[in-house]
C-alpha cells in the first residue's frame, strides 16, 4: 500500500512506519528525507493568509486549562499593521513585550513596518515547568504567569503578563521567595548606585522621587523578601518586554493594577531561567525557544540535553538524533513561538496563525519615535538596596 493511500484511521505510528518502509523500499534515503517526507504527507493544507476569515484577537492575559495534562496555552495570531504602527503599540495591545515582536518578526522593522505588514504575534506560551501556584516569573522569556487558587475540582486557571527584567550587571535573581509587602503610590528612595549612574551620565536624579508620573515604580508594589526586589509598574511602558531594569521586575501599568488586586500577601514567587521549554496540547509537541540571556551561566546545549533526557523519558520522543537535530534547529532560531517538534517548521506555524483584527487605538499624544529611544536608551529603576521604598497605603 502507498504511503499517501493510508486511511485517516490507521495510527499515526504506523503511518509513520509504513511511510518509512515505503520510501525506504524505492531507494536509498536519509533520516533527514525521511523526516522531511513526513512532514510533507503529514502537514495539512493551511488557507493563505489573505483568504482565512478575520477574527476577534484571544484574550490577551487569562486562559484555563482544560486538562493537568495542558502545558500549552493560547494561539499564534497575525495582524495587519497600520502606517502609524509600531511593535511598542503592538506589543502593549496584544498582551506581549516588545522584545516577543522582534524575536517573531526578525526581518521587520519594528519602528517603521510600514502599512498592512503581516505581523506575528507571539500569543502562545509553554507554561514553566514548574508547580502551578503563585507567581512564576520566567526571565529568559521575559513573562509573567499567575495562578489564583482554585476550589478543588475547578479547572486550572493562569494569567500571564510581558515583563521587564534586570539588564546585564543588574540580574534579577533566580529561587524561591514570597510577597512580604504591599503598596500603592509608593516614593521611591533612590539608591546610591543608581545615583552615582545617572550623574556620571549627566543626568542627576533627586534622592526621594514621589508619587506621580515621574515614578520609575509606577503606582502599584509589590515587595518580595529578596532585599531590594520588587513587583512593579513602570511609567516608561515601552520598555516592558526589555532588559531595562536595576534587578527589579517591571509590569505595564494595567496589568500591574489587575495583579496587584489579586496577589496576597505570602503569595509565593518562583523566578527561573527557562529559554527553551516543552509542552504539549492535544497530544502535540511543542518547543518554544528564547535567545538565551548574555549573561546566562548554562549552555544551550546543556538546556537542551535536559530537556532531550526528560521527555524522552517520559513519552519517547527525542530518541532519533534526526529528531533531537531538528529541535536545536527551532532552538535556533528563537522565535519566541512554540513550534511543533515533530511536525513543524515556520511555515506550519503561520498555516495555524489566527488572523485577528488591529484593535490598536491610535494615541495622538504619543511619544515621538526619537523620544521612546532617549528613554530606553536610559532605563531607571530600583537597586539593591532594602531601603529603596516606602511602602505607603
Amino acid at each position: 500500500m502507498q504511503a499517501d493511500a493510508l486511511p485517516n484511521k490507521t495510527p499515526p505510528f504506523l503511518r509513520f512506519l509504513m511511510l518509512f518502509l515505503a520510501l525506504q523500499l524505492g531507494g536509498c534515503m536519509t533520516i533527514q528525507d525521511f523526516l522531511d517526507a513526513r512532514q510533507r504527507e503529514e502537514r495539512p493544507t493551511a488557507l493563505p493568509v489573505d483568504k482565512r476569515p478575520l477574527l476577534e484577537p484571544i484574550s490577551r492575559n487569562y486562559f484555563v486549562l482544560e486538562s493537568p495534562e495542558q502545558t500549552v496555552v493560547g494561539e499564534p495570531q497575525i495582524v495587519f499593521t497600520r502606517e502609524t504602527d509600531t511593535f511598542s503599540d503592538l506589543a502593549r495591545e496584544y498582551g506581549l513585550g516588545y522584545d516577543d515582536l522582534v524575536a517573531a518578526n526578525p526581518d521587520i522593522d519594528p519602528w517603521l513596518p510600514g502599512d498592512n505588514t503581516p505581523v506575528l504575534l507571539a500569543t502562545q506560551y509553554v507554561l514553566p515547568d514548574t508547580p502551578r501556584r503563585g507567581v512564576v516569573l520566567n526571565i529568559a522569556s521575559k513573562r509573567l504567569f499567575y495562578y489564583p487558587a482554585v476550589n478543588e475540582g475547578e479547572p486550572v486557571q493562569v494569567l500571564t503578563y510581558p515583563i521587564g527584567i534586570g539588564r546585564v550587571g543588574w540580574e534579577t535573581p533566580l529561587g524561591e521567595t514570597t510577597v512580604v509587602a504591599k503598596a500603592r503610590d509608593p516614593h521611591w528612595y533612590v539608591p546610591w548606585s543608581v545615583q552615582q549612574e545617572h550623574k556620571e551620565n549627566g543626568d542627576p536624579l533627586p534622592s526621594v522621587v514621589p508619587p506621580g508620573p515621574d515614578n520609575p515604580l509606577g503606582s502599584h508594589v509589590l515587595q518580595l523578601d529578596l532585599p531590594g526586589y520588587l513587583i512593579h509598574g513602570t511609567n516608561q511602558p515601552y520598555g516592558i518586554g526589555m532588559r531595562v531594569s536595576h534587578g527589579c521586575v517591571r509590569l505595564y501599568p494595567e496589568n500591574i493594577e489587575r495583579l496587584y488586586s489579586m496577589v496576597d500577601i505570602g503569595e509565593s514567587v518562583i523566578i527561573v531561567n527557562e529559554p527553551f521549554l516543552v509542552g504539549w496540547l492535544e497530544g502535540e509537541l511543542y518547543l518554544e525557544s528564547h535567545s538565551p540571556l548574555e549573561d546566562d551561566a548554562v549552555t544551550a546545549d546543556e538546556r537542551l540535553q535536559k530537556i532531550f533526557d526528560r521527555v524522552r523519558n517520559t513519552s519517547g520522543a527525542f530518541n532519533d538524533q534526526a529528531e533531537r537535530d531538528y529541535a536545536k534547529a527551532i532552538a535556533g532560531d528563537a522565535l519566541g513561538v512554540p513550534v511543533r517538534v515533530l511536525l513543524g517548521d515556520a511555515d506550519e506555524l503561520y498555516g495555524r496563525a489566527r488572523l485577528v483584527r488591529n484593535t490598536v487605538e491610535i494615541d495622538p499624544d504619543a511619544p515621538t519615535l526619537a523620544e521612546i529611544r532617549e528613554l530606553l536608551d536610559a532605563p531607571i529603576g530600583l537597586g539593591e538596596s532594602d531601603e529603596a521604598v516606602r511602602l505607603v497605603e
